[in-house]
C-alpha cells in the first residue's frame, strides 16, 4: 500500500496543473446510481413512475425535461465536459436506438445505466419499477459478453457510482415498509451490495474506479415528509447513517489496490463538501440553502416539483436544493469542480484530472 502511494505521489508531482482536453487518457464514461446521476433511465421505462420528464425539470441548461432530477446538467454532465467528450445518453435510449436501427451500435463516449429512486439493496423502491444497482450491472455485463462493447475502451473509461440515499431515507421512512436490521446491520448490508459491485465492474474490465459519497442526506427538504423532521434542523439520524455509509465505501476504495490489482480508486468525499456550502453559503452563491427551488409545503419539500401546486423561485441556482430531494445544477457544478481539480480533503488519493492523465 505504501508503494502505491508513492507512485500516486508521483504521479501528482509529474502530472501538470493545465492539461489540455486532447491529452485526457479517458475516452468515455460508465455511470451507475440513482437520480443524482440519473440521465433519464426512468423516462424510458414505462413501467417506472419515478419520474422527472415534465417541467420545470431541465429548464435552466437544456429548456426542456430530459429526465435528469435537476434544472440543469448533473455531475456526470460537468465531468463530461472537463474530459471533452460528449455527454452520455441513457442506457435505455441507447438500447432502442440499436434496437430500432437508428443507430448502428452503442456508443462510444460511454453510457449512463443510473436509474433515480433506486438503491443498492435490490428491494429498495422496487414497487416504482426502478432498476436497482444489481440490474444496471447486468446490463453493462450483457453488453460486454455480447461484445457490443469495445474492450480495449472499457479498460481506459472512468467508472461512477453514487448511490445508497434512497436506501437510507427509506430506512426511516415508515411508509416503505418496516427492517428487522438496526442501523449498523443495514450499513454492512449496503456496503455488501457496493464491494460486490465494484468486483463484477472490475472483472468486465474497469479500471479506474470513482465511488462519490452521499451528502447530507438528513438534510434534504423532503426531510418534512419524516415523522420528526423539522424546519430548523437536519435529520440528525439519517446524517449519522450516511456517515458511517460513507465511511465504508472510503474503505472499500482504500482496499482497491489490494483487492483489485491495476484498478485506481478513487473516493469523492461530497457530504463534507456540501457541509461547507452551507455553513458559507454566500461564498458559494447560495441564497437559500434549507428550501427547495421548486415544490411546495413546507420547505418546498412536501410535494414533488412539476406536481399539483408547486412553486418555482426565479433563480434556481441561488439555491442548494433544486427539488425537495436534488441539489440544483449550481450545486453540482461546484461538487464537479471539487471532484475534478480538488485537494484531498475533496476527493483522495488523488483527483479526477489527475486520474484522466495518467495511464492505468
Amino acid at each position: 500500500m505504501e508503494s502505491f502511494n508513492l507512485l500516486l505521489i508521483s504521479l501528482i508531482v509529474l502530472v501538470p496543473s493545465v492539461v489540455c482536453a486532447s491529452s485526457y487518457k479517458i475516452p468515455a464514461i460508465y455511470t451507475f446510481g440513482d437520480s443524482i446521476l440519473d440521465a433519464g433511465n426512468n423516462r424510458f421505462n414505462k413501467n417506472c413512475s419515478a419520474q422527472a420528464d415534465f417541467p420545470p425539470y431541465g429548464s435552466s441548461f437544456f429548456h426542456q425535461p430530459t429526465g435528469r432530477f435537476t434544472n440543469g446538467r448533473t455531475v456526470v454532465d460537468f465531468l463530461s465536459q472537463f474530459l471533452g467528450i460528449d455527454i452520455q445518453e441513457p442506457y435505455l435510449e441507447a438500447e432502442m436506438g440499436v434496437a430500432n436501427g437508428s443507430r448502428k451500435a452503442y456508443p462510444s463516449n460511454g453510457i449512463n445505466f443510473a436509474s433515480g429512486g433506486s438503491g443498492v439493496l435490490p428491494q429498495t423502491n422496487k414497487d416504482l419499477g426502478v432498476i436497482p444497482i444489481q440490474d444496471q450491472v447486468q446490463q453493462f455485463q450483457t453488453l460486454v459478453n455480447e461484445n457490443k462493447l469495445d474492450k480495449k475502451l472499457v479498460q481506459k473509461s472512468l467508472f461512477l457510482f453514487e448511490s445508497g440515499s434512497n436506501d437510507i431515507f427509506n430506512y426511516y421512512n415508515p411508509f416503505t415498509g418496516p427492517t428487522n436490521l438496526d442501523p449498523e446491520a443495514y450499513v454492512q448490508a449496503m456496503l455488501t451490495q457496493v464491494k460486490q459491485f465494484i468486483d463484477q465492474i472490475y472483472s468486465l474490465g474497469a479500471r479506474r474506479i470513482v465511488i462519490i459519497a452521499l451528502g447530507p442526506v438528513g438534510c434534504v427538504p423532503a426531510r418534512m415528509l419524516l415523522p420528526g423532521g423539522r424546519t430548523d434542523r437536519c435529520f440528525g439520524r439519517i446524517n449519522h447513517i450516511v456517515k458511517k455509509y460513507n465511511a465504508g465505501l472510503e474503505g472499500l476504495v482504500k482496499d482497491t489496490p489490494i483487492t483489485h490489482p491495476g484498478a485506481i480508486g478513487v473516493y469523492g468525499e461530497v457530504y463534507k463538501a456540501v457541509q461547507e456550502f452551507r455553513s458559507m453559503p454566500k461564498r458559494y452563491g447560495f441564497f437559500n440553502i434549507t428550501g427547495a427551488c421548486c415544490g411546495d409545503g413546507t420547505l418546498r419539500g412536501l410535494v414533488q416539483c412539476g406536481k399539483d401546486s408547486y412553486k418555482v423561485c426565479e433563480n434556481p441556482n441561488q439555491f442548494l436544493f433544486w427539488d425537495f430531494f436534488h441539489p440544483s445544477e449550481h450545486t453540482y457544478e461546484l461538487v464537479s469542480k471539487a471532484l475534478w481539480a480538488g485537494k484531498q480533503s475533496r476527493v483522495r488519493p488523488i483527483n479526477l484530472r489527475t486520474l484522466a492523465s495518467i495511464s492505468v
